[in-house]
């Protein structure tokens, strides 16, 4: 059986004396040995809890050598880790929670008075741990106190069971758990390995947070034996990193990468060990792309994926050549084709595929064993999602003659920015919370440090007044930092149809039409 959480006990035997994880924000530095004992520490003071197979193990935190630890522990002992994004408010973070119903939630120090805001309301959690700096250090104690030895349970553990639960956020402002097993994330891995095209000898930096998919590359190199560098994002410490600890591989996004070659000084920084540098999490102006494949060495590849399919295609090393010398230039706007273990088709509403002709758009579907199994406790959402095996994934798009995908458009009126999910939606509620507000539409506009940044169109109502600046203030009391738009404008009357819905299209499509214009 597959199970994700015995990968540090196989290369435990293999490299016990190999360090395995360089954890930046605490500098320590653990071999392979010394991350199983830690994992299998984790797990038995899970278990001497009381938890049970399929408890939910909820952890707020950010990237740090325990929380990499809980993830092998919890698929070790049949427990299903219950990631929690450490930017969102107390508000979604209880509704995340009831979902979940965790036993048990780990929290880092830094984020205990957030926890604490919402202890108050949720009666179904047994223990409330904590750990790091400016903790109660209740977690650390309980891991001291564990024995190392190799945790009692049942010897079926893996494949089908859920190992982890990663959530995105809703078109309807709901957050949803994409429920994953060992299984799905075993294949996810799989097109990961195929894609970056992995040796033993990399190094991988972890520049993604772990509550998001990232999470998984991390454990894919663990699998291969080779080293992890923990670290919160900073270009410049991104640059030393990659210096020091001779990094050979990372996943960036378009602001990551924009503010490491930004940063004083940078043809100095010693950057020859890059071998791989991934790009995803949102569209990739082809200036900065040209700009990437000028100034880092080795090659480039783009992954696209979302939080219910982790990765499902690829813009291969080779594809990002010949774009660059005049051979299929306009794939460097394409996210590649399926990966290893994937299939994916671009269709009509009725399923059928649409013609390749790079023209007519559709619908993304994927069919994987890396998708996840459905959304958790929301069945009447996964079979919107999930129809006859293939996933449905609100992305619109057109293909070419040699399946090459190009996203036109989202669905779901998602917008990414800085690799972040932003629901236009919830800005939309956010906005209308200014007494002035008639009407607003939202949608993301090209930005080329972030991606897409949000754009707020507004509508007033008769004999009122409001600035730009009201109405990011007013969205700011509402969301969080990165949710709030960057710009407002202030329009008569929204474009609608004759059903009344707002008609986005011809508002964003100018926007997008003139940066196409100066590629």
């Amino acid at each position: 059986m597959i199970n994700i959480g015995l990968i540090t006990a196989k290369q435990a035997t293999l490299r016990p004396n190999s360090w395995a994880v360089y954890d930046q924000t605490s500098n320590k530095r653990i071999t392979f040995f010394e991350l199983d004992e830690m994992v299998k520490k984790t797990a038995n003071g899970l278990l001497s809890l009381g938890l049970k197979k399929g408890d939910r193990v909820s952890m707020l935190s950010q990237n740090t050598i325990e929380f990499l630890a809980l993830f092998f522990a919890c698929g070790r002992v049949g427990l299903v880790a219950h990631a929690l994004n450490w930017r969102l408010g107390s508000d979604e973070l209880t509704q995340i929670l009831k979902n979940g119903e965790p036993k048990v939630v780990i929290t880092q120090g830094q984020f205990q008075n957030v926890v604490r805001d919402i202890q108050k309301d949720l009666n179904f959690v047994d223990h409330w741990l904590e750990y790091d700096s400016g903790s109660d250090h209740s977690f650390d104690a309980l891991i001291d106190k564990s024995p190392s030895s190799e945790p009692i349970i049942a010897n079926d553990i893996g494949d089908e069971d859920p190992f982890f639960i990663l959530y995105t956020g809703g078109t309807t402002g709901v957050s949803k758990g994409a429920l994953h097993t060992h299984k799905s994330a075993y294949f996810g891995m799989l097109n990961q390995t195929v894609a970056e095209r992995i040796v033993p000898s990399d190094v991988y930096m972890l520049t993604g947070q772990m509550f998001h998919i990232p999470v998984l590359l991390a454990m894919n190199y663990t699998a291969h034996g080779c080293p992890i560098v923990l670290m919160n994002f900073d270009a410049k410490l991104a640059l030393e990193l990659i210096e020091e600890e001779k990094v050979s591989g990372f996943l960036g996004i378009t602001t990551m990468l924009n503010w490491m070659m930004a940063v004083d000084n940078f043809d100095h920084y010693d950057l020859s060990s890059l071998r791989c540098v991934q790009y995803g999490g949102g569209p990739m102006p082809t200036k900065v792309i040209e700009e990437v494949l000028q100034k880092l060495p080795g090659g480039i590849i783009q992954g696209y994926g979302q939080t219910e399919g982790t990765t499902m295609t690829f813009l291969s090393q080779e594809d990002h050549e010949k774009a660059i010398n005049g051979i299929h230039s306009e794939r460097l706007k394409s996210c590649g084709r399926a990966g290893f273990v994937t299939s994916v088709l671009v269709v009509d509403p009725d399923g059928k595929p649409v013609p390749t002709d790079n023209k007519t758009p559709g619908e993304i579907i994927v069919k994987s064993d890396a998708n996840m199994v459905g959304y958790y406790r929301q069945q009447e959402l996964t079979d919107k999602c999930i129809k006859d095996g293939w996933m449905w994934t609100g992305d619109i798009a057109t293909w070419d003659d040699e399946q090459y995908i190009f996203i036109k458009d989202r669905a779901k009126d998602m917008i990414i920015s800085g690799g972040e999910n932003i629901y236009s939606v919830q800005v939309e509620e956010a906005v209308s919370q200014h007494e002035a507000v008639l009407e607003t539409a939202v949608f993301g506009i090209p930005d080329d440090e972030w991606g897409e940044s949000v754009m707020a169109y507004v509508v007033l109502k008769p004999g009122m007044n409001a600035t730009e600046k009201d109405i990011i203030d007013t969205a700011k009391e509402n969301l969080a930092s990165y949710q709030k738009p960057k710009s407002v404008k202030f329009i008569d009357a929204l474009p609608k149809a004759p059903t009344g819905k707002i008609l986005k299209r011809e508002l964003r499509d100018p926007y997008w039409e003139e940066s196409d214009s100066k590629i």
